[in-house]
């Protein structure tokens, strides 16, 4: 029924739309955010003042998609995870959340995929940039033969280049880069640092003077 009434709500223009949602969903969407044609179905919504969501991006099995004010999620992303609920899958992670908190002023460009299968946080005025990256939390425990997935955590003012790979556990540091093509499968401190290769290490400082870093509006256009 929840994936006809989506269906349906293309239907609408976006006034009409986002009450149908709210409505519907229980989602809460602020007035002026916006999302395109896209199929947006965690089991909770939150847009914050001037969010937005970009064209065909898909949203499902996740708890909790949270957009802070003016992030923004661009378009052809596909974003999923497993949701919590009885299920022998994770059962051993009672602490588990499926969500994607990309918090205020942060962005996601497209055609990225991301595994919410526990939860992925995008710091504020930070930017999943480029194309096809990977933010995969779960993968199988080979050891005690399960799944099991941890959380991804970007750090603020942080920026992650094009056809990156950020696999479960993994931390990037506040005001941080890191580069196109790498792989980042560890928890890191260091702020103010390049983070680059297979596996990513620090490989430069970085100045705090910066504008990237020093920057008081969010998606780099």
């Amino acid at each position: 029924m929840k994936q006809i009434l989506m269906f349906l709500s293309f239907l609408l223009p976006w006034s009409l739309r986002r009450s149908f949602l709210e409505k519907q969903f229980g989602y809460s969407i602020h007035p002026t955010s916006h999302i395109g044609f896209a199929w947006i179905l965690p089991r909770r919504l939150i847009m914050e003042e001037h969010s937005r969501i970009g064209h065909f991006t898909l949203c499902k099995n996740i708890d909790l998609l949270h957009l802070g004010a003016h992030a923004i999620i661009g378009q052809l992303n596909w974003i999923t995870g497993f949701p919590s609920g009885n299920s022998r899958h994770f059962a051993h992670q009672t602490d588990r959340r499926p969500e994607l908190i990309v918090e205020t002023h942060a962005g996601i460009s497209s055609r990225h995929l991301i595994d919410c299968t526990a939860r992925v946080r995008i710091g504020a005025f930070a930017t999943v940039g480029g194309f096809r990256s990977q933010l995969l939390t779960h993968t199988i425990d080979l050891a005690a033969g399960r799944q099991s997935a941890e959380p991804i955590d970007i750090g603020e003012y942080c920026f992650t280049g094009t056809n990156a790979v950020v696999l479960g556990g993994s931390s990037l540091p506040h005001h941080s880069v890191l580069g196109a093509q790498s792989l980042l499968n560890k928890k890191w401190d260091q702020s103010y640092q390049l983070y680059g290769g297979v596996p990513a290490k620090p490989l430069k400082q970085l100045s705090p003077e910066i504008e990237y870093f020093r920057r008081t509006q969010g998606f780099v256009w």
